[in-house]
């Protein structure tokens, strides 16, 4: 059998799923496993990195059993990952040495805020383009060395490895022999120059981190090693990496500058594509890289958000207001015309334009009788409304946006993306293939394995599902928006 399959590796925030797809850019089959969240103290997020790993091997065999593959039927494997996500491990017996951070994390938002006291952030953010900000993984790996005994030690000679979680996974694969992380999640550690794609030894005497702790950095597809046989049943060649926002670009075909695309899981990220420029953000957006191929890279303007579908997960959990997360449109629909409820889903801080690592969550305009309908329509609303935060931002860093593609879990809920659609006042163009995160990381592996011929031939195996247009009118949508931005202020911590 020819090798016209790819397995695509999608470890997320709250689950590790594995989907192969045929040469068309078509899903045969998946298999998904929930991944517990560990939270140690309030504002504290980790994950269990040996649980991701089990996960990982047991959702690639379940895709190929349902797709009735073996391991032969794979021209490669591709890796996409939920990004700052960091795991520091022995190289030795390759056991982490304390689960891992998770990119929600703030512990280390003290050490972020004395550092830009100290007035490092112009000089961080020129040579990275991003913020001094716990998100990211700098600080979460020098805390690590920082906590757990005699580590410190063990990296300055060499006897540990760092990583975001496709590197680890990568590592795990190929039995220990390759330690490498791609230029998009290489991005997201306060440690690269983005610039000149390699890390810099200003930055790593500024974070604490140690060289030796850090993998190479590479291209986004490649012949990046190979999965043992003892994984699969053979051999399989591990092709693409890209981290979860880049990979979904790319499963969007946004491969011409000015397309932007978001992303809605557990939070939401839209990423614009700016080309072979590294734009500096007046507006507190991040400069990132989108993908690198041929050692050039293709860079992007991103706006974070870090609660989306997890403000609905927390309706579900934390209040139990609905039963299971696709309820929440159907309660919503009850809610009173004009109720208004804000919801600043600021449970670990405020992501961009704000970066405000302090803000805390809160429900505004509450009523006698505000009820269910009204928490939960506000709570669909915040995701459209901080999706405009970040509209606006790349306007004011001279975007002109004409469209916006989504995907990720919340696109399926048709009456949310007209909501969004309205909020943001530009077309909401959903694809036929929605996990285009898994997408993204087929196609990076696929055009190594020559499976597609170009980053070009991408945007002809795209397909329309359907866009959602406009319908409120500019006055209406300004004025809601205005009444978000209001609330916004009451919880910010300055």
């Amino acid at each position: 059998m020819a090798a016209r399959h790819v397995l695509a590796i999608d470890q997320g925030t709250t689950s590790t799923r594995a989907i192969v797809f045929d040469a068309a850019g078509r899903p045969v089959a998946s298999a998904q496993k929930e991944l517990p969240q560990i939270f140690p103290k309030p504002g504290w997020v980790e994950h269990d990195a040996e649980e991701i790993w089990s996960a990982t091997v047991e959702v690639c065999r379940g895709a190929l059993a349902k797709a009735e593959l073996d391991a032969t039927a794979l021209a490669g494997i591709g890796i996409t990952n939920q990004r700052e996500t960091t795991v520091v491990w022995d190289r030795a017996t390759g056991k982490p040495i304390h689960n891992a951070i998770v990119w929600q994390d703030r512990r280390t938002a003290d050490r972020c805020a004395a550092l830009k006291q100290a007035g490092h952030e112009d000089e961080v953010t020129a040579r990275t383009g991003l913020l001094l900000d716990p998100y990211f993984s700098g600080t979460k790996i020098a805390w690590m060395l920082d906590h757990v005994a005699g580590t410190r030690a063990a990296a300055e000679r060499g006897a540990l490895a760092c990583g975001t979680i496709e590197c680890f996974l990568l590592w795990r694969l190929t039995g220990g022999k390759v330690h490498a992380s791609d230029a998009t999640n290489a991005s997201r550690t306060l440690l690269l120059d983005i610039h000149k794609g390699a890390w810099n030894a200003d930055l790593l005497k500024l974070f604490g981190v140690p060289m030796a702790l850090l993998p190479q950095v590479v291209d986004c597809s490649g012949a990046l090693g190979v999965a043992t046989a003892d994984i699969l049943g053979a051999p399989v060649p591990v092709l693409g990496m890209a981290g979860d926002q880049q990979a979904a670009a790319v499963g969007q075909a946004c491969t011409q500058p000015g397309m932007v695309k978001a992303t809605y899981g557990t939070g939401c990220f839209a990423l614009l594509n700016t080309g072979s420029i590294a734009v500096r953000s007046r507006n507190r957006l991040l400069t990132t890289i989108a993908y690198q191929l041929g050692g050039k890279r293709i860079y992007a303007l991103e706006g974070s958000i870090f609660v989306a579908g997890a403000a609905v997960q927390w309706l579900r959990d934390g209040l139990r207001l609905i039963g299971k997360s696709a309820d929440v449109e159907h309660v919503a629909a009850r809610a009173k015309p004009g109720h208004g409820v804000y919801m600043v889903p600021a449970f670990v801080g405020l992501g961009a334009p704000y970066w405000d690592a302090e803000a805390r969550g809160a429900l505004l305009g509450l009523t006698r009788d505000s009820g269910p309908a009204e928490i939960a329509a506000a709570t669909l609303d915040s995701v459209c409304f901080q999706t405009r935060d970040l509209i606006e931002a790349m306007r004011g860093d001279g975007a002109q946006i004409d469209e916006l593609r989504v995907d990720g879990g919340m696109v399926v809920n048709d009456p949310l993306m007209q909501r969004l659609a309205d909020t943001v006042g530009v077309p909401v163009e959903r694809p036929m293939v929605t996990e285009t995160t898994a997408l993204g990381a087929a196609f990076l592996a696929g055009l190594q394995a020559g499976l597609w011929s170009s980053l070009q031939s991408l945007s002809q195996a795209w397909a329309l599902d359907r866009a959602f247009r406009p319908v409120e009118d500019a006055l209406s949508r300004d004025r809601r928006y205005a009444g978000w931005q209001d609330a916004v202020r009451r919880v910010r911590s300055s």
